[in-house]
């Protein structure tokens, strides 16, 4: 019994559509999604809400991710009283996994506590140092926090410029204030006035997304 042979004009044809195909396949193919790490306190953590994984602001942004059919996904690796200086041992943990944008928001514990602003500059800039060093490539985004004037103008004043101080030396980009329109507000904070309910988180949500928006862009 003769074989059955292609003409070789056919077999041609069908070696083009079959890589048609498998490009069309790979063009199809979901993208993987990307990370974004929120590196935080208790403010990150969600600390007193009933719900943080769904409540807390971290969690809102995927949300916002979602709905917006964005390829990535958020690690909330808030940690409830973490000071700067503990952020900065703690670091490396976090950056075993691949990190494409890293939002930085500590400093509100050592303002509480009135560790001297120096201290809490050098743990931020050794926290930023290590995730260049681990992925140069990763964008980094600092959040600013603010003290109330009770701990004194000039430790106000230094705590607060601390952070658009560090956002230009290290070229990375600034959120002036994490609690913008939150901070002070007794309906958007719960009792201990310090740390944000839900529709607070709402809020806190809100400004984030307009910062890192851009970033997650395909």
């Amino acid at each position: 019994m003769t074989p059955f042979r292609l003409p070789f004009p056919c077999l041609l044809l069908l070696v083009g559509v079959l890589a048609g195909f498998a490009t069309g396949l790979r063009a199809a193919a979901p993208a993987e999604p990307r990370t974004l790490v929120f590196f935080g306190d208790s403010l990150t953590a969600g600390y007193g809400l009933d719900d943080p994984s769904s409540e807390s602001y971290p969690a809102l942004i995927q949300k916002k991710i979602d709905a917006a059919h964005l390829p990535w996904r958020v690690v909330n690796a808030g940690l409830s009283g973490e000071t700067t200086s503990a952020g900065a041992r703690r670091i490396d943990w976090v950056l075993r996994q691949p990190v494409d944008v890293f939002v930085l928001a500590l400093g509100g514990n050592d303002g509480l506590r009135g560790i001297e602003p120096g201290i809490s500059r050098a743990s931020l800039q050794r926290i930023m140092d290590r995730v260049r060093e681990k992925n140069s490539s990763t964008k980094i985004v600092l959040a600013g926090m603010m003290m109330p004037p009770t701990l004194g103008a000039d430790y106000t004043r230094e705590f607060a410029a601390m952070y658009p101080s560090l956002a230009k030396q290290n070229n990375v980009i600034l959120l002036p204030f994490l609690l913008d329109g939150v901070g002070g507000s007794a309906v958007l904070n719960q009792a201990d006035q310090i740390h944000p309910t839900a529709r607070g988180h709402v809020v806190v949500a809100e400004t984030v997304w307009k910062v890192i928006q851009p970033l997650l862009a395909p």
